[in-house]
């Protein structure tokens, strides 16, 4: 990894969010749900169907998980009023599981009824391995009155084949991924090809099973190590989706749509936008370095450029 670009990475916080959102902008919709409305719509157009996210997660107060359960209610209504193919993920810190499992359990429940009611999926997003437990249990509960709710399972968790073995008995809905988040050794598998070699693994559980699984990926090592596993089990295309992030890896993405496979994309939105972002981008320090080189050039241009459109904001967001 290039140094400089591990330096800024450490550095983006203090990044300008013009700046910042000019590099952003390709991975969140914006932060109206306007915009997150449009960027479906497009996908849509291009055979590709959505899940919409609130971006926001770790409130420390119910009046903030009561403001993102109200915005979920409201996204769903204009999701259905837009006939947009598309449903919704969300994050179960965002809407208080930090404060009482039960009081998150009932905002989950009442955006999954809603979502039934016009027929439209859930997904509950999986955070750190500090919600891993509480989140399936929430899911499971769930699960027992409401068949539109789907969970995540992550690939670098040791834990994971558990969790699948019992999802796989309930025949559950379920997105696998390889997993976002710095985990302990000891509990999780550390090196690249370890996650790799595990993810096929899960995946061929879960299809061998009878699950409808969310093969989410960007790797096109595991793409094509998925396809393997389809011939070998014999799996029909109604089995299975594949699931991408907005604006990454768009080549492989068309490939997999160019197969006659369905393909799903995360449209991510909100006002909290610009911690997403910062995430995303210290994923990926080359970028990192991009945004560098932009803060540069805007420091010797002056803000005179922004004037110019070269620096577009997200709708409603200011510096």
């Amino acid at each position: 990894m290039n140094v400089f670009n591990k330096t800024i990475a450490t550095l983006l916080p203090f990044i300008p969010k013009p700046i910042l959102w000019q590099f952003s902008k390709k991975y969140i919709a914006g932060a109206s749900m306007e915009a997150a409305i449009s960027t479906t719509q497009s996908l849509n157009d291009a055979r590709i169907c959505a899940t919409l996210d609130v971006l926001g997660e770790d409130t420390i107060n119910r009046e903030d998980a009561h403001k993102a359960t109200q915005l979920y209610h409201k996204l769903l209504d204009v999701i259905q009023s837009s006939d947009v193919d598309s449903g919704v993920s969300l994050k179960p810190t965002q809407l208080g599981l930090r404060l009482d499992r039960q009081y998150c359990y009932g905002n989950i429940g009442s955006i999954v009824e809603k979502a039934e009611s016009f027929g439209r999926f859930v997904r509950i997003d999986m955070e750190d391995h500090t919600c891993t437990t509480e989140t399936l249990d929430i899911y499971y509960l769930l699960k027992k009155n409401h068949q539109n709710v789907g969970i995540v399972v992550q690939a670098c968790l040791r834990r994971t084949l558990d969790d699948v073995r019992r999802l796989v008995s309930e025949k559950g809905n379920v997105r696998l991924c390889k997993g976002v988040y710095i985990e302990p050794e000891e509990i999780a598998y550390c090196d690249r090809q370890g996650v790799r070699d595990n993810f096929l693994l899960l995946l061929e559980e879960l299809l061998k099973g009878g699950c409808y699984v969310g093969i989410a990926t960007h790797d096109n090592y595991l793409v094509d190590g998925s396809y393997k596993i389809i011939r070998k089990l014999g799996c029909k295309n109604s089995d299975y989706e594949f699931q991408m992030l907005l604006g990454v890896t768009q080549n492989l993405r068309q490939s997999i749509l160019d197969k006659g496979d369905r393909m799903r994309v995360y449209v991510p939105f909100g006002e909290e936008w610009r911690a997403y972002c910062i995430r995303r981008l210290k994923e990926n320090p080359t970028v990192a370095g991009y945004v560098a080189k932009g803060v540069f050039t805007f420091r010797r241009s002056g803000p005179a450029t922004r004037h110019q459109g070269r620096y577009n904001k997200p709708d409603s967001e200011s510096d």
